[in-house]
């Protein structure tokens, strides 16, 4: 497949967002949106936590949360490159900013139910979001930009992921879950309002288009056949799930439960929660940064570094599971951040530079598709371990940093064939 590769850092961060008023909106709107997010996920994570004293329960909201997307990748990847996707961004906005207010109405134990309900109705309206709007961003910046862009998307990823989750923790542990749920709702509308001042038109003309339910499994289909016929492609789809399977998903559970159980700071260990996440937020911020200083966005070197990674975040988990102190498990916390940050921001720069427009919501879709499936599985699989006897929280993380050398082995293999069947050294 001849595709364009993009071989250096071309435009500073800076300079695309004072000069691309089309990604500065859209910026703008993942900013509040994903404020809103983290205090939502810290709220929930506590609410629980304090309901049901229950790992398996947390875990619950993870499997929920993954599980939602998963059953409507499907549909999101097609509706994605069928339809105006500034618009679907748009609609799923208002339509989450809806949902949230309804955990207003989660008071006790009983209601956990509705709960977990809304919290699978908002998170397959994201399944909506996410592919459209990774699809939406190569059309908006230059193949110059394209690079910088995503890299900066990601990076504000993990920076409000460490500022939301603190303040979420800060809110949740001081002033209590619902005002997290006032403030995750009007960050939606505030995203919406800066996505409708995006200029976008759309490449497929949608008004000949056949739109009926055989054409859009047509195109599902198509989209698998694609992955078939460009397995090298298909390997990269599957970096997401291979961290959320070994190690991100898990954790996320298992930084509930130790702010619960071991460093309870905060009203149901909110604060200790929200520290946690930060951390992993500023770890999966500097990450790709400092590692694209070096790899700029060539090929070769992106695939190099996502195997490393895979063996940082080995030793962060190793680092953490022993649980000498708070702030030891703190130092481990942020390594595998940076790792797992790496990870996340390569796999999607191969992707973006690889993938033809035309069929990029759909190998979104599934990517996104993929992760979320592996999430549920690893989520309801560590919930159930941290509640074993035989396991508990540092067993369980010993075995998590054993399983994050699996995908390392298995990614550099792939490295050392591609080199051979191109005859290099």
């Amino acid at each position: 497949m001849s595709t364009p590769i993009i071989h250096a850092d071309r435009t500073g961060y800076s300079e695309l967002v004072r000069r691309n008023a089309d990604f500065r909106f859209l910026w703008f709107g993942q900013i509040v949106s994903l404020l809103g997010d983290w205090f939502t996920l810290i709220a929930s994570a506590t609410l629980i936590s304090i309901l049901t004293k229950s790992g398996v329960a947390v875990g619950g909201l993870f499997v929920v949360r993954m599980l939602a997307p998963f059953f409507i990748s499907p549909v999101a990847g097609v509706a994605a490159d069928r339809y105006d996707r500034k618009k679907l961004l748009i609609l799923a906005d208002l339509a989450r900013a809806v949902v949230v207010l309804g955990f207003l109405l989660v008071k006790d134990a009983q209601d956990v139910w509705l709960l977990y309900t809304l919290t699978a109705v908002q998170l397959g309206i994201s399944g909506f979001f996410f592919p459209a709007r990774n699809a939406i961003l190569p059309s908006i910046v230059s193949p110059m930009e394209l690079g910088a862009a995503n890299a900066l998307s990601s990076v504000t990823w993990s920076v409000m992921l460490a500022f939301g989750t603190a303040l979420g923790g800060f809110v949740a542990g001081g002033l209590g879950v619902y005002k997290a749920f006032l403030i995750d709702a009007l960050s939606f509308v505030l995203s919406a309002l800066f996505i409708a001042r995006i200029r976008y038109k759309p490449t497929l003309d949608a008004h000949k288009m056949d739109r009926s339910i055989r054409a859009a499994f047509r195109q599902y289909i198509d989209g698998l056949g694609y992955l078939r016929k460009h397995l090298d492609i298909f390997a990269v789809v599957l970096h997401k799930a291979g961290l959320s399977l070994t190690s991100s998903a898990g954790l996320q559970v298992i930084q509930v439960a130790l702010a619960e159980r071991v460093f309870m700071i905060g009203k149901g260990g909110g604060i200790s929660m929200g520290i946690m996440f930060a951390v992993v937020g500023v770890g999966t911020g500097i990450g790709p940064i400092i590692a694209r200083r070096h790899t700029g966005d060539r090929d070769p070197l992106l695939r190099i570094a996502i195997a490393v990674s895979f063996l940082m975040i080995a030793v962060g988990v190793a680092i953490t599971a022993p649980l000498f102190d708070f702030g030891t498990v703190l130092a481990g916390i942020l390594l595998r951040g940076v790792g797992g940050g790496i990870v996340w921001v390569f796999s999607t720069q191969l992707l973006m530079q690889l993938v033809p427009d035309q069929i990029r919501g759909r190998l979104f879709a599934t990517e996104f598709a993929l992760f979320t499936l592996m999430s549920a599985v690893s989520a309801a699989i560590t919930g159930w371990a941290i509640d074993n006897p035989a396991l508990g929280l540092s067993g369980t993380m010993w075995c998590i940093a054993g399983l994050c050398l699996v995908p390392a082995a298995l990614w550099s293999l792939c490295i050392k064939r591609a080199r051979a069947s191109r005859g290099a050294p």
